[in-house]
């Protein structure tokens, strides 16, 4: 007997495929959100040593000065980027979820048509010994006891 296939699974396996780019592309993502992560608290980090000269002139103070001022912008713009990569790395996180829902859903389906297919093969198969057996009990019967006995008292 031939079994009968899963008409999906062309389906199912797109789906697979879709759900392992999804998962690299998370995985890379996520990776990027934490060196950008990283690359910020390492410019927050050079932030707290101080750098003031004890003693300068107004001008090598005003200098100093700006060079903190630029650098805090710069820690502030990568604590900004990296918080932008953590929501682009959460949102393509949530795409491959979405993908792997779509993927159980069919494995779900594939799962119950197999199941479907034992069941029937089961029953046939019971059938079948079912046959076999009344067919033994009939052929094991004397003819006279197949002939219809009428009742009397």
């Amino acid at each position: 007997m031939k079994r009968a296939a899963f008409r999906l699974q062309p389906v199912l396996e797109l789906r697979e495929v879709q759900e392992r780019a999804a998962a690299m592309a998370a995985a890379e993502a996520a990776r990027t959100a934490s060196d950008a992560d990283q690359r910020a608290a390492e410019r927050e980090q050079s932030l707290s040593i101080p750098r003031m000269p004890t003693s300068a002139s107004s001008a090598v103070f005003l200098a100093v000065m700006a060079t903190l001022r630029a650098a805090a912008e710069d820690a502030a713009e990568a604590r900004s980027v990296a918080t932008a990569t953590a929501e682009q790395a959460e949102a393509v996180r949530a795409q491959w979820t979405a993908a792997a829902q779509r993927t159980k859903g069919l494995e779900r389906l594939r799962d119950r048509h197999h199941e479907a297919l034992l069941h029937a093969e089961r029953t046939a198969e019971e059938k079948a010994v079912d046959d076999l057996v009344t067919g033994r009990a009939a052929r094991a019967l004397p003819a006279t006891s197949l002939e219809e006995v009428p009742w009397t008292d």
